[in-house]
């Protein structure tokens, strides 16, 4: 129920608590009980959405599928003539299938190294936030440095510390240009 108010006070607005706010007048039982089967899945919707497991997998996706579009762009800006990377002895039909196989062999290969950053940029965002709890530039720096640092490990210390640098500064970029007010 509503929150007494003091008649003291006539200019402060009514507080409610969440999901007991007043309904219209003349909705019926079938409405309100609709507007809460609403509410209910909003709130699960919400929950999911906030979940590090379903964002990993929506940033993994969406670097595959990015990751495989630039490199089909690529493929068709290449300077070279594909048809002169396939044998000259071959039959068009031949030489379409093998440059169709290379651009698809191209673009899985590139799909996988966006999913992976993606995923992995995600997934350490999301953990890095749920232990802070706060969503502020420090997450997208701080994750940006571990993903880079992650993603370069093979190649040594250095490279490590150089790929969270990087990869730090261009999160950081981005965080910064996201969160920039509009201008009206």
């Amino acid at each position: 129920m509503a929150l007494p108010m003091p008649t003291t006070m006539p200019l402060l607005a009514p507080i409610y608590l969440p999901g007991q706010e007043p309904l219209p007048p003349g909705t019926s039982d079938w409405e309100k009980q609709e507007m809460q089967t609403a509410l209910k899945y909003q709130k699960y919707l919400g929950m999911a959405m906030e979940s590090c497991p379903l964002k990993v997998t929506l940033s993994g996706g969406a670097g595959f599928a990015l990751g495989g579009f630039f490199s089909l762009m690529s493929a068709t800006f290449a300077y070279e003539d594909p048809l002169s990377r396939a044998s000259t002895q071959l039959s068009t039909r031949a030489q379409t299938m093998f440059v169709f196989k290379e651009m698809g062999r191209n673009m899985w290969s590139s799909g996988k190294g966006f999913a992976k950053v993606g995923a992995i940029y995600s997934g350490v965002e999301c953990c890095i936030e749920g232990y802070r709890a706060k969503n502020d530039i420090t997450n997208a720096v701080s994750a940006g440095f571990l993903s880079g640092a992650i993603l370069a490990r093979s190649s040594g210390l250095k490279a490590a510390i150089g790929g969270g640098v990087a990869f730090a500064a261009f999160s950081g970029a981005i965080d910064l240009y996201l969160r920039k007010e509009p201008s009206e």
